[in-house]
C-alpha cells in the first residue's frame, strides 16, 4: 500500500519531507484507500485541522481542537439539522451513512455529549487512516462499521434513531442504490416518530437528480425541506443541497434563520414552493436508480 507524507508549500505544491518532521509545518498524508487516493491536507489557518480529499475531491474538514467547527458549507447546513433534532445538549441516537473523516459524528459528540452514534463507512482502509491520523475522542460513543450503507442500515433496530445523516459518495457521486424509495423506506423504519433524516445531495443544471430525490423522499416523508445556495437552486452551478425529511412538522423557521446567517447564506424551500421546484419529477426506485451526476472538473479547481 502506497503511503507518504509531504509538506505543502505556500503555493499548494507538495515538497518532499522526511516522515515525522513537523518543525516547519504539518505534513500532508497521502495513502491509497479502497475508494481511491486519500489525502489529508493540513489547514494553514488552524493548528490541528485537516481536509480529507479522495482522488482530489474534498470530502471532509476536521478540526481536532474544535470538533464543533464545521468548515464546509454543506457540513454547516447538516450541523443546523443536528442542532434542531432535539433540545440543545440533549444526547441523541444518530446514524451516519458515510463516514469520511467522521466530521459530523465528532460534531454530535462535542455538542451533544453522551450521544450514541453508529457510523457506516464502507471503506475500511479509509477508516483505519482516519482513526490513526485524526483520532477520535476516547470518550465519544461512536461505533464505526465498515460495510455498505444499506447493509449497515438494515442492522439498525426499528425506531432506534433520532437522526439519520446520509453523506455517501463513491468518488464524487452518490451510489445508485442509495437514491431509491426502497432505501428511504428503510431510513424511515429506523427513525423514531419525531426523528429527522438529512441527506447531502450534489447536482448541477438541469437539476434532474435533485428534483428526483425530492420526489422520492416526498413519497416516504410527509414533511420535507431543502437547504441550498440560491445559485444552485436556480441551476446556475453545480453544488450541494441538504434535503431534510420527517414524519413530523419540521422547524422550518429556525432552519431558515440559521441557513441565512451562514457565511455563505442558503435558502430553505418547503411546502408548495418545494413541490413546485420538483416540477413533476418521478420518484426513483431500485429498478430505475442511477448514481448522482459527476461534477464538472472545474468544481474542484
Amino acid at each position: 500500500m502506497a503511503r507518504s507524507r509531504k509538506k505543502r508549500s505556500d503555493d499548494g505544491r507538495a515538497d518532499d519531507r522526511r516522515p515525522g518532521d513537523r518543525r516547519a509545518a504539518a505534513e500532508a498524508v497521502v495513502e491509497a484507500v479502497d475508494g481511491g487516493l486519500a489525502e489529508l491536507i493540513p489547514d494553514r489557518d488552524r493548528a490541528r485541522a485537516w481536509t480529507l480529499l479522495i482522488d482530489g475531491a474534498p470530502q471532509s474538514h476536521v478540526d481536532l481542537d474544535d470538533p464543533a467547527h464545521l468548515g464546509f458549507e454543506y457540513q454547516r447546513r447538516l450541523g443546523h439539522v443536528i442542532d434542531l433534532v432535539a433540545p440543545p445538549g440533549r444526547p441523541v441516537h444518530a446514524v451516519h451513512l458515510g463516514g469520511g473523516a467522521l466530521t459530523l459524528a465528532r460534531y454530535v459528540a462535542a455538542t451533544r455529549p453522551r450521544s450514541t452514534q453508529q457510523v457506516v463507512e464502507r471503506d475500511a482502509v479509509l477508516v483505519q487512516l482516519v482513526r490513526r491520523e485524526l483520532p477520535l475522542d476516547p470518550n465519544a460513543r461512536i461505533r464505526v462499521r465498515s460495510t455498505d450503507a444499506r447493509e449497515g442500515l438494515a442492522k439498525v433496530p426499528d425506531g432506534w434513531a433520532d437522526l439519520v445523516v446520509a453523506d455517501v459518495f463513491s468518488g464524487a457521486r452518490t451510489p445508485a442504490h442509495l437514491t431509491s424509495a426502497e432505501f428511504l423506506t428503510d431510513v424511515r423504519r429506523v427513525l423514531r416518530p419525531e426523528g429527522l433524516y438529512a441527506a447531502n445531495l450534489a447536482d448541477g443544471p438541469p437539476l434532474a437528480h435533485l428534483r428526483g430525490q425530492i420526489a422520492t423522499a416526498a413519497g416516504v416523508f410527509p414533511e420535507l425541506a431543502l437547504v441550498a445556495d440560491p445559485t444552485v437552486l436556480r441551476g446556475k452551478r453545480f453544488g450541494n443541497a441538504v434535503l431534510v425529511g420527517s414524519a413530523q412538522p419540521l422547524p422550518v423557521a429556525e432552519l431558515t434563520r440559521r441557513a441565512a446567517s451562514d457565511p455563505h447564506p442558503a435558502r430553505v424551500e418547503h411546502g408548495r414552493a418545494l413541490t413546485d421546484f420538483t416540477g413533476g419529477a418521478v420518484p426513483v426506485t431500485d429498478a430505475t436508480a442511477v448514481a448522482s451526476p459527476a461534477p464538472p472538473p472545474s468544481v474542484f479547481r
